[in-house]
């Protein structure tokens, strides 16, 4: 079983920078591809970043290319999300999740609002 935990979100304005963390317990999340999501009100859950097991490989969601940038530190057992240049249009529950796409488990989420 593997407990994911978000933190870092929050009220950002347009053109700012935020960071996410997705913490994992229980099993090592370090056995897993590891991504974000995200889910705006009346949207589908998005497809935000997902990286490798290593850390080598990265993809991105054409709405967050160039802005985005996923990490991970598996002595940590940490996920990241570095979010610049924010918009508007980022403002969405954001969440962590082992194993996409198919996804094995999902953190609870954290608020992420964008203001002008």
């Amino acid at each position: 079983q593997v407990q994911l935990v978000e933190s870092g979100g929050g009220l950002v304005q347009t053109g700012g920078s935020l960071r996410l963390s997705c913490a994992g317990s229980g099993r090592t999340v370090r056995s897993y591809a590891m991504g974000w999501f995200r889910q705006a009100p009346g949207k589908e859950r998005e497809f935000v970043a997902s990286i490798s097991r290593s850390g080598t490989n990265t993809n991105y969601g054409d709405s967050v290319k160039g802005r985005f940038t996923i990490s991970r530190d598996n002595a940590k057992n940490t996920v990241y999300l570095q979010m610049n240049s924010v918009k508007l249009e980022d403002t969405a529950v954001y969440y962590c999740a082992a194993d996409p796409p198919l996804v094995r488990y999902w953190g609870q989420g954290t608020q992420v609002t964008v203001s002008s």
